[in-house]
């Protein structure tokens, strides 16, 4: 992820829930207890369930972002597209004066 970010490939707002996510793994890693107690506290008897819902939790929410991103993506290319028409017919009326 940090060198697809350092050459440009992707910029860091949409890393952010990725890298999040990673750390969260490891933390989780390193110190298992936490998952225990992680466990515990939502009501889930088995840690390996709770991290199951962990990560489908940090999956939805990075879905969730890319949904909203693509959304925003199709409104800015609709309006695009709305303005290169409107400036096409514009061309074409002032070719029809001259």
């Amino acid at each position: 992820m940090l060198l697809l970010l350092k050459k440009r490939s992707l910029h860091l707002k949409y890393t952010l829930l990725w890298i999040f996510s990673g750390i969260l793994m490891l933390v989780l890693a390193v110190f298992p207890h936490l998952l225990d107690w992680f466990a515990a506290l939502i009501g889930i008897y088995e840690p390996t369930n709770a991290l199951f819902s962990l990560i489908f939790f940090c999956v939805i929410m990075i879905l969730m972002s890319l949904t909203a991103i693509v959304s925003k993506l199709n409104e800015k290319n609709k309006q695009l597209a709305q303005v290169v028409a409107l400036l096409e017919q514009r061309v074409r009326d002032l070719e029809k004066e001259k």
